[in-house]
Parts: C-alpha cells; sequence; structure tokens
C-alpha cells in the first residue's frame, strides 16, 4: 500500500502484540464514569490548554450535542450513533504524523481537536461516550485484533449485550456494526476492561488476569481528568 491511501489500521505487524499483552497485565482498574460533563467549562479549559479551538470547537460541541441526544435512547442506538459520530468527525492518520509519535493514546478531546486519529482513538473515544451514557463498563471491551485484510494490527471497540454474547464490532475499518462472527476479515488478539484482561476464546472468551495498572491508560484518564472531565477510573 502506498503511505498516500493506507487503510485504517495500527502501522505495522510487526505488530507489537507482544508488546502490548505483557502491558495488558499491567492493566488497572477502570472503575466506571458517573458525573455529568460540564461543556462550557470544558471549552474553557480546552482554550487554556490547547490555545484557540477554531474549527475544533465546533466538533467538540456536536458531541456534547450527540451524547445529549442520545442520552436515553437504547443501547443500540446509542451504539449506532457513537459509532457513526466518531467514524465522520475523525479522518485516520498515523501517530507519527499526528503526535510525531510511534504509540500515543489520544484523549476524545485531543482527537477532535485534531479532527484525526489512528485506531486506538477510535475506540477510545468511542468507549468513553458510551460509558458517559451509562453503558456498563463489563460491556465493553477494548480488543486488540490482527486485521487480515490489511495485514496489520488494530484496535477496536467490542460490545457484549451478555457476557457469552456475540460481541458487535465498532470499528473505523467499516461503518456499519457488524457480530463480530461477520467480521472474518480480523483475528481477535486480545481485550481489556475494567473486569481484566480477557483472551479470545468460546462464550466470551477466558478472563486470564485481574484488572493492574496499564500506563498508557492511566495516562489518558489523567489527561481528561485535567481536561474536566469526570471520568473516574474509567
Amino acid at each position: 500500500m502506498s503511505s498516500s491511501r493506507r487503510r485504517p489500521g495500527w502501522p505495522a505487524l510487526r505488530l507489537r502484540f507482544g508488546g502490548w499483552l505483557l502491558a495488558a497485565f499491567l492493566l488497572a482498574g477502570l472503575g466506571s464514569v458517573c458525573a455529568d460533563w460540564d461543556f462550557a467549562l470544558i471549552l474553557q479549559t480546552a482554550e487554556k490548554r490547547y490555545g484557540p479551538l477554531g474549527p475544533a470547537k465546533g466538533r467538540i460541541e456536536a458531541w456534547n450535542q450527540m451524547l445529549q441526544g442520545e442520552r436515553n435512547q437504547p443501547e443500540r442506538e446509542q451504539l449506532n450513533a457513537v459509532n457513526r459520530f466518531f467514524n465522520q468527525q475523525l479522518s485516520f492518520q498515523d501517530d507519527t504524523r499526528i503526535w510525531q509519535q510511534i504509540d500515543y493514546w489520544a484523549t476524545p478531546e485531543e482527537s477532535l481537536i485534531k479532527g484525526a486519529g489512528d485506531c486506538e482513538d477510535y475506540a477510545l473515544a468511542k468507549y468513553f461516550s458510551l460509558r458517559q451514557l451509562g453503558v456498563p463498563s463489563e460491556k465493553l471491551r477494548i480488543t486488540y485484533v490482527k486485521a487480515l485484510t490489511q495485514n496489520q494490527a488494530h484496535m477496536v471497540l467490542t460490545f457484549y449485550s451478555s457476557p457469552t454474547a456475540d460481541p458487535l464490532v465498532l470499528d473505523n475499518l467499516i461503518g456499519e456494526i457488524r457480530p463480530a462472527s461477520q467480521r472474518k476479515d480480523l483475528l481477535p488478539v486480545y481485550a481489556f476492561n475494567a473486569e481484566g484482561l480477557y483472551l479470545p476464546g468460546a462464550n466470551g472468551g477466558k478472563r486470564s488476569s485481574d484488572s493492574k495498572k496499564l500506563s498508557r491508560w492511566q495516562d489518558v484518564l489523567k489527561k481528561m481528568q485535567a481536561e474536566g472531565f469526570a471520568v473516574g477510573d474509567g
């Protein structure tokens, strides 16, 4: 693939899976998102932290409007709205282009300010949005996969209506939310949520570890709290 027409995904199938797997065993407890977000204060804080927002202000305001509109909707409608919003608002770019770093986990606000992100940024933004809408953390897993068509490492958000359900996949590769059983192009590697680390397998996979400490995740939580988002432990 040429650099000008890269398909969304993580940049190398040097994969870093081994490093990710080791890091995931250090995953911290994610807790729960509770309080409403004060977007007037959040915008003020964003301008102090990041400077004039320009068009990004409209993207952040649109995020707030989407969340308000989906507040009391059924979970499937919330999934559709959140997935559609970030797939439309963000363009895929590598971390090296956006942040001049090999691997950077951006907050949803950082991604909306840039108007861009890579696959983990999409997954994180969707995760925090659904948590803010009241979806329990045990129904959501941030999932590392191998995207077989692109031969690349990739990250998606998965939603489990029950612990043993066929999960729904929220992805930036395609706009439609599909059950994992219909995503033959994705090979799961492992996933994590507030309850622990999961390895792929039947009936929701095998929980292989309790939640410990994942430094990049903790960094995202700290940044979001500094931005004015009441995220607790996630």
